[in-house]
């Protein structure tokens, strides 16, 4: 990419120069006006084979030989430059990067992950049940070659860069998932994202237990352990199997399918506001029930009192089944 802009920046800039350089000699030499010398220049080192406009000098001459070999030189590796990137696709590739570079820039509120992994891949199953934006970082050609034959927006480069970040829409993005495989790597990932987005919510995976900290304390929200969480659920399958096929049926699957939804408070109309749960009366409208409160310090209350306040900045967990979250969707 760099080293097609640096050729395409060289050709211009000698194509700019020779034209520049014909029309100040025919302006010298010959007396001409302004249009009249690039008139002169441009009719020659285009080789069209009009006439000049009055007869030349030997100096006239002179200047116009080189004027012709310089500019079928210019030319001749213009051609060459252009055929030779058209026919390794490098062309193409770059075409593209600029596609996806507006694409990129025209996205806000979106999530960004890194890395396509087995964790990256499940990321980004669930984002597309829900129809969130997202773009993907990853350094593996055959990765990104993947992800262009599923039509997957993606920036393909090393996710712990600044540059790379950037070009994903860090600035503007609402969420970053790190998945990568090394935790060296998502660590060095979540202190560029917190760097360059202080409001960004960031989601890390690690696979040992001593990254943890180190990643909280770099900036990320959440710190997620699969292993960790694999041999949970296994051993809870013994203990409590009722309890936990119930909640594997609870998993929040897509748009149309999903048995659990969060409401930002926020986000309700403003008549809510400082109202109790019981007010809100969602059993009665959506036939939904609320089983979860978020509070502003983002503590967590489990089956909250129905006199519950509804306050700024709080989340509201709801249970119902997929046509109950449907209407609950329609009503807020």
């Amino acid at each position: 990419m760099n080293i097609l802009s640096s050729k395409i920046n060289k050709i211009l800039f000698l194509v700019i120069s020779i034209i520049a350089i014909g029309t100040l000699g025919y302006m010298f030499l010959s007396g001409y006006n302004f249009v009249d010398a690039l008139y002169m220049t441009i009719i020659t080192v285009t080789t069209v084979g009009f006439g000049e406009l009055q007869p030349f000098s030997s100096e006239e001459k002179i200047f116009t030989i080189f004027l012709i070999l310089t500019s079928i030189t210019i030319f001749g590796y213009a051609v060459s430059a252009f055929s030779e990137y058209l026919v390794s696709g490098k062309l193409f590739d770059h075409f593209k990067h600029r596609k996806v570079e507006k694409q990129i820039g025209r996205l806000e509120e979106h999530t960004i992950v890194c890395g396509y992994g087995r964790n990256g891949k499940q990321a980004i199953l669930k984002l597309q049940n829900y129809d969130k934006d997202f773009v993907v970082i990853e350094k593996s050609k055959n990765l990104i070659e993947s992800l262009d034959e599923q039509e997957v927006l993606n920036v393909e480069g090393d996710a712990t860069t600044d540059e790379i970040l950037l070009k994903a829409g860090i600035l503007k993005a609402k969420s970053l998932i790190t998945a990568l495989p090394s935790d060296a790597d998502n660590l060095f990932v979540v202190l560029s994202a917190r760097q360059l987005n202080k409001n960004c919510t960031i989601i890390s995976r690690a696979s040992k237990e001593s990254s943890y900290n180190k990643l909280k304390i770099a900036g990320a929200d959440n710190v997620i352990m699969p292993d960790k969480l694999g041999g949970n659920h296994m051993a809870s399958l013994v203990v409590t199997p009722d309890v936990i096929e119930f909640v594997d049926r609870l998993t929040i699957e897509g748009e149309t399918t999903a048995n659990l939804e969060e409401i930002d408070v926020n986000e309700l109309p403003k008549k809510y506001m400082n109202k109790t749960i019981l007010d809100l009366d969602l059993r009665k409208k959506t036939g939904c029930t609320v089983i979860g409160f978020r509070n502003p310090d983002k503590d967590y209350i489990i089956n909250p009192e129905a006199s519950t306040k509804l306050v700024e900045d709080a989340h509201l967990i709801v249970l119902g089944r997929p046509e109950q979250i449907n209407k609950l969707r329609e009503l807020f």
